[in-house]
């Protein structure tokens, strides 16, 4: 993995746990974590984010 991979896939990771979180604490449902995560993985394009979850 490229330095400049691992940073994508940091940020990647970083954004999809505010959502998650958010959705723990009922700000957004399940439609909307889904939406968030597929436009987290157009903008960042994660190696591994796809995978791990």
């Amino acid at each position: 993995m490229t330095k400049e991979q691992f940073e994508r896939e940091k940020k990647y990771q970083a954004a999809l746990a505010v959502a998650r979180s958010m959705l723990r604490q009922g700000v957004i449902n399940e439609g909307d974590l889904r939406s968030i995560e597929a436009r987290l993985k157009e903008k960042f394009k994660p190696v591994l984010g796809g995978f791990l979850f």
